[in-house]
């Protein structure tokens, strides 16, 4: 049993805003499966969502956010996370994070859903200076550990400690060690999980390879509460090449020009299904794409901004006009091919305004958390501003209550003695593949009551296959996820089933209308 004060599961935005936050009072371990810079944070294009133009108001982004979330978002909560993002940009500037400057301001600009320009950035490629100098500032810190290469399996509650206790107090999480295979309890006063989406369920997806719904499933396994899982959005435009599967082409695109066009005919068609054309939010663009796909049988469409000045576009799109010239496409001269993907999990573990989940001494915060400010459509960079603020407001409520956190007991370790190395991980592969694919195909852009229930019926009869491997093989990496996978997507599935409307990011063809009143999926262990 390895003991510290706290706890955290995820190295991203989140996991080390929370690290940093509590490091001066706590010993601090931060467990990340992978690398430390394997999540969603570092691949973030875009930019970080915040009021700092004299034109602009805390109203106003308030606003473009509620009308995005489709009626679902919590009003206190868009507050609260709208009103402390200069804050938090502040911090970033302080950490030294780079943001580009016109003179001596910050640059700002626009992407889809927002009134004003208020996306500050780096260049294209924001998450991974963000990511770097979080790392960096943790690295530097006496009392954060930062271990990597560590799949956490489960949380540990009152259930394991050595006197069983039915109390679902979270002290922790038993993860398996990748490079020796061994599984060790690390335990602590309190737990943040800050784990990230679960993208990883889709075939199509912007996510990284290790975006698995761990911490969703783990906190449902454990008896927390998981609200609007239906809610996946998908960004319109992911680069369609064969051999790179996961590449973005970052709404800033659009929002600084970048027209959609039907590759054959080279008509531009988001007119035709939004006033707002090219900057109507994403669920909306997405939909237009997948409909001219389908429709006229194309493995993809035209994203084009070669009509623009070749200076200017490059000059804003720097890390994109490398990667796709590599690939062989000048972005300056000819349309990017892109595809609609998975992109963002908006829903997830239910939290306060304090990160708290509904299992005493377990917070969340980020990506794996329904807040309440996505709602039904994430608006364009509130998603990194979240992670500042609740991994943030997590630990400000850590060390508000530390005298009631009581030091963890003793607690069972990891028995693997009825267990044995497995002979056939082609059932891993098979069934990982299987789940993609279906949940892309039945669960995707557009849904039906059929499709969903035949990837009920599928989930069905996986769960009853992975338990029984689960039950009498050595956990392997590979294993934990394809057992969280399999778990989110049976959540996405009963809360797609639940909603008998058309809202936000859920869309099906069998009710397509919206209900009067907005109100929450919420599924409850």
């Amino acid at each position: 049993m390895n003991e510290y004060d706290i706890i955290i599961v995820g190295s991203g935005a989140a996991g080390l805003t929370a690290a940093i936050a509590l490091a001066d009072h706590c010993k601090v371990l931060v467990l990340a499966k992978g690398e430390l810079t394997g999540g969603s944070t570092a691949w973030a294009q875009g930019g970080i969502a915040a009021v700092l133009d004299a034109g602009d108001t805390f109203e106003n982004h308030i606003e473009d956010t509620m009308i995005a979330g489709a009626g679902l978002n919590r009003r206190e909560t868009v507050e609260f996370v709208v009103e402390n993002a200069p804050h938090a940009i502040l911090r970033l500037v302080e950490m030294g994070v780079p943001f580009n400057k016109d003179s001596d301001a910050l640059h700002l600009t626009r992407e889809g859903g927002h009134s004003h320009r208020r996306i500050v950035h780096v260049d294209d490629a924001t998450g991974w200076a963000v990511q770097a100098a979080l790392l960096k500032t943790a690295e530097a810190h006496p009392n954060i550990i930062l271990l990597p290469g560590q799949a956490c399996i489960d949380l540990i509650t009152g259930r394991h400690e050595q006197r069983y206790s039915g109390s679902g107090r979270v002290w922790g999480v038993y993860a398996l060690d990748e490079k020796s295979g061994k599984v060790h309890a690390h335990v602590g006063r309190a737990t943040i999980l800050a784990s990230g989406g679960a993208g990883r369920v889709y075939q199509f997806s912007t996510a990284p390879r290790g975006a698995t719904g761990d911490g969703i499933a783990m906190a449902w396994r454990a008896g927390c509460r998981v609200s609007n899982m239906e809610m996946m959005q998908f960004h319109p435009t992911c680069l369609y090449n064969l051999d790179v599967k996961n590449f973005l082409i970052t709404e800033a695109v659009r929002g600084e020009g970048g027209l959609l066009k039907h590759p054959v005919t080279g008509h531009r068609y988001m007119p035709d299904y939004d006033a707002r054309a090219e900057l109507a939010p994403r669920d909306v663009v997405a939909r237009a794409n997948d409909d001219q796909i389908k429709r006229s049988g194309l493995d993809f469409v035209h994203l084009d901004i070669s009509h623009l000045d070749p200076d200017f576009v490059v000059g804003h799109f720097p890390n994109i006009y490398e990667k796709l010239l590599t690939l062989g496409i000048d972005m300056t001269k000819q349309p990017i091919p892109v595809v609609p993907a998975q992109h963002y999990t908006c829903g997830g573990i239910l939290i306060d305004l304090d990160g708290r989940t509904d299992l005493p001494g377990l917070y969340a915060a980020g990506e794996c958390t329904e807040s309440g400010l996505h709602g039904a459509n994430r608006l364009a960079s509130n998603s990194l501003l979240e992670c500042f603020v609740f991994g943030e407001a997590a630990a400000k409520h850590i060390l508000k209550c530390w005298d009631q956190l009581e030091p963890p007991p003793a607690i069972r370790p990891w028995d693997a003695s009825r267990v044995t190395d497995s002979d056939e991980e082609v059932v891993i592969k098979q069934n990982w593949t299987e789940i993609r694919r279906f949940m892309w195909n039945y669960v995707g852009i557009v849904r039906t009551t059929k499709r969903l229930e035949r990837a009920q019926h599928r989930i069905q009869m996986m769960t009853h296959e992975v338990e029984d491997y689960y039950g009498h093989f050595r956990v392997t990496t590979d294993l934990i996820e394809l057992r969280n996978l399999l778990q989110c997507a049976e959540l996405i599935v009963r809360s797609a089933l639940h909603r008998k409307e058309s809202r936000g990011l859920h869309y099906t063809l069998d009710y397509p209308d919206l209900l009067p009143k907005a109100v929450d999926t919420v599924l409850v262990p």
